[in-house]
C-alpha cells in the first residue's frame, strides 16, 4: 500500500471520529431523579459530579445510551467521595 494513501486515510479517520464526538455532545435536557425512576441503560458514557473537593451531598449527571442507541442524561444527587473520611 502506498504510504501517502495510508496517511491520508488515517487523517480522515481521525477527523471523522472528532466530528462524531462533537456531535455526540449535543443532547436533550436531562431527566431528573425521583423515587422509583427506572432507566433504560445499555451503555454508560460518563458520570460526573460537581463536588469541587467538598464532602456531603453533591449534584451528579449520568450520561448514557439507551437500548435504541439514543444518548440521554440523568441528573441526581449523591454523597461526594471524600478522600479523608474516618481519618
Amino acid at each position: 500500500m502506498n504510504w501517502n494513501k495510508l496517511i491520508a486515510a488515517s487523517f480522515f479517520a481521525v477527523l471523522n471520529v472528532a466530528a462524531f464526538s462533537a456531535h455526540a455532545d449535543v443532547q436533550a435536557p436531562a431527566q431528573t431523579s425521583s423515587h422509583g425512576t427506572h432507566l433504560d441503560i445499555k451503555k454508560v458514557v460518563s458520570i460526573v459530579d460537581n463536588d469541587g473537593g467538598n464532602c456531603g451531598i453533591v449534584d451528579a449527571r449520568l450520561t448514557y445510551l439507551d437500548s435504541s442507541g439514543t444518548q440521554k442524561a440523568f441528573d441526581y444527587i449523591k454523597f461526594a467521595e471524600c478522600g479523608n473520611q474516618g481519618g
